[in-house]
């Protein structure tokens, strides 16, 4: 059967229109921004596209406030810009899976990054989307407009939506607007790289740096992929210059009885830190998987993982394997459970996509919560395409 055409809605009314006609004709819809993630989960052969283009632009910023209102269909790019030129940020760090997905760079919109919950390194010190969302608009899949949260601090409904939708990947509402908070962008940053250490050494040295009083923003660790390499563990610092002076001597400290720490020049640093964006170190023809456990636990994936032929790296100090493989996924999904964390295939072909859960299975009783939210918001299952396995 051919893909439905994409339905391009301009405007709420329009929007919510399109809701219930698939309502009514017992159609589902395939949310869809920029398309970064469209290797994620599987297919939606018989989904109509629904292209959340039209919901592009700037509504509001007030730098004086660190506050911005954009539209879902934004790109992440012209945001990044736009706060960049008042010397300020997305402090989760968002970056856009495009290069990773086989999309061209640059493809990622606001909606997208905010709905699969995408946060980079430091997120270790600034927190997840979900810290940063102020507020939406949205359309349920009752084919109603959705107001939550915007610039007050509960939204009147007692519950906390924003939370609720970042990472919610498209399967309760359509958002259509977006209010985010802002932060100054630090002036002086400054990296630190420990040579030479394994995975357990590298996740000690981390700990070590984030126990300190160094205030650490960022920390990871690229494993020598290929003879001749050698494997970095990464620290960052931000903030004024007197200030990251200080704090690196504590951090110079705290590292040196780990192994031979080293200053990194800034453009050295800034290339490092973006080849953690793209992860340009893990190869792009294999299945990637990210890992989420307890950064103490970091190691355990890679023993399980690396004899299997597993490639990986390190970010948000151990918490956070990414990992390239190719082998037997229940055996990703098996390592991640000894360790008490959950594994996602982000990226994958369509075979193995059509085979493997694209999030780890919940416990039952996780599961029938979901199912029960999923209804409340959609309970035709409008939104519920077969991505993640769930259908009404």
């Amino acid at each position: 059967m051919a893909t439905p055409l994409p339905i391009r809605p301009a405007s709420a009314e329009e929007l919510v229109d399109v809701v219930l006609t698939a309502q009514r004709d017992g159609r589902t819809l395939a949310i869809g921004g920029g398309l970064s993630k469209a290797g994620t989960g599987r297919p939606a052969r018989d989904a109509t596209p629904l292209d959340m283009g039209g919901f592009a632009g700037i509504v509001d910023y007030d730098p004086a406030e660190l506050v911005l209102t954009v539209g879902a269909g934004t790109p992440l790019s012209q945001i990044e810009a736009l706060v960049r030129a008042e010397g300020q940020m997305l402090a989760f760090d968002p970056f856009d899976h495009g290069p990773v997905f086989g999309q061209p760079a640059g493809s990622a919109t606001i909606g997208g990054v905010v709905a699969a919950g995408v946060a980079g390194s430091r997120r270790l010190s600034a927190g997840a989307v979900r810290d940063h969302l102020l507020g939406f608009r949205a359309a349920s899949g009752r084919g109603e407009m959705l107001l939550a949260g915007a610039r007050v601090v509960k939204n009147v409904t007692g519950y906390d939506l924003p939370k609720l939708a970042a990472g919610s990947w498209g399967r309760l509402f359509a958002m259509t607007e977006l209010t985010l908070k802002v932060l100054p962008r630090p002036p002086v940053s400054a990296t630190r790289a420990v040579t030479g250490l394994d995975a357990r050494q590298a996740v000690a040295a981390m700990a070590a740096a984030m126990g300190s009083q160094a205030e650490v923003a960022a920390a990871a660790h690229i494993p020598a992929a290929r003879q001749g390499d050698i494997a970095l563990t990464l620290l960052q610092v931000q903030g004024f210059a007197p200030s990251v002076q200080a704090r690196c001597a504590i951090l110079d400290r705290a590292l040196a009885p780990h192994g031979p720490v080293e200053a990194l020049g800034d453009s050295d640093a800034d290339a490092l830190w973006a080849s953690l964006r793209t992860l340009a170190p893990l190869a792009r023809d294999r299945p990637l998987w990210r890992v989420n456990v307890a950064p103490s636990q970091g190691p355990a994936i890679v023993a399980a993982l690396e004899p299997h032929g597993a490639s990986w790296l390190f970010d948000w100090a151990g918490g956070l394997v990414w990992l390239a493989f190719d082998g037997d996924p229940a055996l990703v999904r098996a390592a991640a459970e000894a360790a008490g964390g959950h594994a996602t295939l982000v990226r994958a072909p369509a075979a193995l996509r059509e085979a493997v859960a694209t999030l780890h299975p919940a416990a039952p009783g996780v599961a029938a919560l979901e199912a029960r939210i999923r209804r409340a918001f959609d309970p035709m299952g409008v939104f519920e395409t077969g991505r993640f396995g769930e259908r009404p």
